[in-house]
């Protein structure tokens, strides 16, 4: 049946459109991906429909659209909301009867594609604002699922950390780790960006660490949301203690590992910091 995915830019949606592709009956068929962001708006109906030859001007032979390619098989088409509103009718129409031409064309041709479509937008809003057919969502979401941001998808963030750093290791054969305290800070961020901006944010820490990455390696997330400089986040069913430890390696991270500056920033004594710390490091070894 017809998907919609909703969800931020960057959550992995055409992963999940991926995903669903393969584990279908239509997997032996083609997954054709079309960004309805990318399309100029005179060139949609072209490349969604395909085109005769001499239909246009610079229509020097006949063009096989979207449909036609997905044919059996998955046409995701990645922000729907960006369609030409003029254009969802006739994909509306396609949907409903399987048929469609070819700009020029006089023939009908069939098309047995399952639709997969996203956005980052709120149906309902774009409903209203005139973006979206109101027609049109029904038909595509028969079945919606709803892609969570990143920062609250838990211990996600630490288990995709583990995995593109074990996919940049396996691509530059190499064995960079990373610190426990470099992973505290990518879990206190909120991550806009989502999946795509830690992948990237990743990547640039993995270029400029020699054999851990650590907090500083971590380079362009924003200070209000990291747990550096003025404030930390901390999930409200933390413990007392996890909120002190955070606190402890947020203020570490600040002032670049001086142990005094940070516990005269916590108003705290130098030895009772580094009761803590000993204390954070036999955790680590009894996990281990």
């Amino acid at each position: 049946t017809s998907v919609l995915l909703i969800g931020e830019s960057g959550t992995g949606k055409e992963l999940v459109a991926q995903s669903l592709h393969l584990f279908s009956g239509r997997a032996e068929a083609d997954f054709v991906a079309m960004n309805c962001a990318a399309i100029p708006k005179e060139l949609f109906e072209s490349e969604l429909f395909g085109h005769e030859k001499g239909a246009f001007s610079g229509a020097l032979r006949s063009h096989q659209g979207y449909f036609e390619r997905a044919h059996g098989g998955t046409l995701f088409l990645d922000e729907i909301t960006e369609m030409p509103v003029e254009l969802q009718a006739k994909l509306l129409r396609v949907l409903e009867l399987g048929q469609f031409r070819r700009v020029g064309g006089e023939q009908d041709l069939f098309s047995d594609a399952r639709i997969i479509a996203a956005t980052n937008r709120d149906p309902e809003e774009a409903i209203a604002s005139g973006l979206l057919r109101e027609d049109l969502y029904f038909r595509i979401a028969r079945f919606p699922l709803h892609i969570p941001p990143l920062r609250k998808r838990g211990d996600d963030i630490r288990g995709l950390t583990g995995f593109f750093l074990n996919e940049l290791n396996a691509e530059n054969d190499t064995a960079i780790g990373i610190s426990e305290a470099a992973i505290e800070r990518i879990e206190s961020y909120s991550w806009p960006g989502n999946v795509r901006e830690l992948q990237s944010t990743l990547e640039r820490a993995f270029i400029l660490a020699n054999e851990e990455i650590e907090p500083g390696h971590l380079r362009g997330l924003d200070d209000t949301d990291a747990a550096i400089g003025d404030y930390i986040k901390v999930a409200a069913t933390a413990t007392v203690e996890e909120a002190e430890k955070k606190l402890i390696l947020a203020a570490l991270d600040t002032y670049e590992g001086d142990k005094q500056q940070a516990a005269n920033s916590l108003g705290i004594s130098l030895k009772t910091l580094y009761n803590r710390l000993n204390d954070y490091a036999a955790e680590r070894t009894d996990e281990d």
